[in-house]
């Protein structure tokens, strides 16, 4: 499946046909909306999702959506994330421009604090806009905005819940020290970022988790490091390349679900 806007390096929704996936669900529209802030003179802008509970008051869960690089904000919510939580208020942010007039974000600690802001600065906003709940935040992203999930679960761990990468890997500098429940979508057939650097990733993240010695299968291509601890790894190594499989935002929600601060 391709979207308008979506670049062909970031293809999103492809049938891998290796576990049991779901098939892609409809967005709704209804509740969406598109949100604005100044961060360091640039005006930078999200597709944000809210859920008919918004209304009633009870606090919210909010999951922070990222990217894949060359991609929008646009297309990426065809992922669907707010549909497989319609319960959370999902944020699909617009990277800025890098280099050959491509979107992106800053993956590195040190090079830029543009989106770290943006983070910070939006996090405010949407505390302030809606009631949310401080023990339910999470982040996750594609490719170059999982590249970003990592760097948050490095700079400001004390804020997220959990993190749900997919076909990503930590760049130089990014060394996470707070345990926190995350779960990884890796291709094993990944030539965009190589498999094995994915893996690099997965691995040192079981290691600041503490969780090596503790896992179980939890389906095909799937392993859980650490089930019984507050702080898990969930592992899911699926045999395409590098894309965004069916079933990932369905099982990044239930694994946002299950764990909160």
């Amino acid at each position: 499946m391709r979207r308008k806007g979506q670049s062909v390096s970031n293809k999103v929704l492809v049938d891998i046909g290796t576990i049991g996936v779901l098939a892609a669900l409809a967005v709704t529209e209804a509740s969406a909306e598109v949100m604005r802030w100044q961060v360091n003179g640039a005006t930078r802008e999200a597709i944000v999702q809210v859920p008919d509970t918004a209304a009633t008051g009870e606090p919210l869960p909010l999951v922070l959506s990222f990217h894949g690089y060359g991609d929008n904000m646009e297309n990426f919510q065809y992922t669907n994330v707010h549909v497989a939580w319609p319960d959370a208020v999902v944020v699909y942010f617009q990277g800025l421009e890098r280099s050959r007039g491509l979107r992106g974000w800053v993956t590195e600690p040190g090079r830029s604090n543009r989106d770290l802001a943006l983070v910070d600065v939006a996090l405010a906003s949407l505390k302030e806009r809606f009631r949310i709940d401080d023990g339910r935040i999470y982040a996750t992203g594609y490719s170059n905005g999982g590249g970003f999930t990592y760097l948050l679960w490095s700079e400001r761990a004390d804020v997220f819940a959990g993190f749900a990468p997919v076909a990503a890997r930590f760049r130089d500098g990014v060394r996470p020290e707070l345990p926190r429940p995350v779960f990884v979508i890796a291709g094993d057939q990944d030539r965009v970022v190589d498999f094995e650097d994915q893996q690099e990733a997965f691995e040192l993240a079981i290691d600041v988790n503490s969780v090596r010695d503790e896992s179980v299968e939890c389906g095909n291509g799937c392993t859980l490091y650490g089930a019984e601890t507050t702080a898990p790894v969930m592992v899911w190594v699926h045999h395409g390349a590098h894309v965004y499989p069916r079933g990932a935002s369905e099982g990044i929600a239930t694994f946002f679900r299950r764990y909160g601060r």
